[in-house]
């Protein structure tokens, strides 16, 4: 967790984020993403409140945020706090929602782990509506043609995250923070993923192939100690970043002349969950396991994806559009 954050917080929001990082074992990025949260809202009740030092929201300091502010806390707070998060910060369904969860989360730890509000405002908060879109993703054809597409002094290494991304169906942070003592001998590869969850896949023999190919190229000298352990390596001999990757896939899609579709790392991992249900007819359970999902209903969306391509193929049948009507006025 950054410095920043900590030294910006109140007490009982500091003690909130060290408690979710390291008991409940959250990600840096949920735990800054808690905090912004509840930056947002408690400058927000001060301002509300009237208590507010200065005109300027972000200049708003909470470092004054104590129990005695947090008990005076309503339902109500947290309804109008949603409504200003969409009219004037102009925050999206899936913003605004992320923002109500934070508000469980944290007054839920103010209620039943430290017991300093006798009731919870927050427990009946609810989570605004998400619209439900299908997942974007490569066809297969695109998905060749991407592969066909990598070349250039890195083609190994790159052709290797394209194929793991394709294939497993990683995140993005997952296939950054692959180790060579991840690799099994039975070709096994284990993934960190969200919260520090460990699960285990299998590679097939694309994968097995490609990352052959590339540990043969793989820079063995000038590493230094730090990065000795990380599987993909950069030009200036450190642990490929996130951001370099995502450059390297943009630059790729661009080539296959599938850019500008918002097509995105992300994109391929949802191009392989919807290969291997589509094409592979893979258990969504099992699928499950696979893409690391705490629970099914995550995973679901995928079946959302077939069903999708099952009315559009009706719909496209030629009859589709004629009626009853069309016969009789030509009578």
């Amino acid at each position: 967790m950054k410095f920043e954050v900590l030294s910006n917080s109140p007490p009982l929001l500091r003690d909130f984020l060290t408690y979710s990082e390291s008991i409940k074992n959250k990600s840096t990025k949920s735990v800054e993403e808690y905090f912004h949260d509840l930056n947002t809202f408690f400058k927000y009740l001060k301002v509300v409140r009237g208590i507010a030092e200065t005109d300027d929201f972000d200049a708003i300091s909470i470092k004054d945020v104590d129990e005695d502010l947090i008990k005076t806390v309503t339902l109500q707070d947290f309804h109008s706090f949603l409504v200003y998060c969409k009219t004037e910060r102009n925050n999206g369904s899936a913003a605004r929602a992320r923002k109500a969860s934070t508000l469980r989360i944290f007054f839920k730890y103010l209620h039943s782990h430290l017991g300093i509000i006798k009731s919870n405002p927050a427990a009946l908060l609810e989570t605004p509506s998400l619209k439900k879109s299908l997942p974007r993703h490569l066809s297969l054809d695109e998905s060749i043609k991407l592969l066909e597409c990598v070349d250039g002094p890195n083609k190994e290494r790159d052709y290797c995250i394209l194929t793991l991304f394709l294939n497993c169906g990683m995140r993005l942070s997952e296939l950054c923070g692959i180790n060579l003592t991840d690799i099994g001998a039975d070709n096994s590869l284990r993934l960190l993923g969200k919260g520090n969850k460990e699960r285990i896949v299998y590679l097939n023999k694309a994968c097995i192939e490609a990352l052959n190919g590339y540990l043969r190229v793989r820079p063995r000298e000038g590493i230094p100690p730090s990065h000795a352990n990380a599987l993909f390596i950069s030009r200036n001999k450190r642990r490929l970043s996130n951001k370099t990757v995502q450059h390297l896939v943009g630059a790729y899609l661009d080539k296959a002349g599938l850019s500008g579709r918002g097509f995105s790392t992300h994109k391929l991992r949802h191009t392989a969950a919807t290969l291997m249900y589509q094409e592979g007819g893979v258990d969504i359970r099992v699928l499950k396991d696979i893409l690391g999902h705490a629970n099914l209903g995550t995973t679901q969306i995928y079946t959302h994806v077939a069903d999708r391509q099952i009315e559009d193929a009706i719909n496209s049948n030629p009859l589709a559009n004629l009626n009853n009507n069309d016969k009789n006025s030509t009578d």
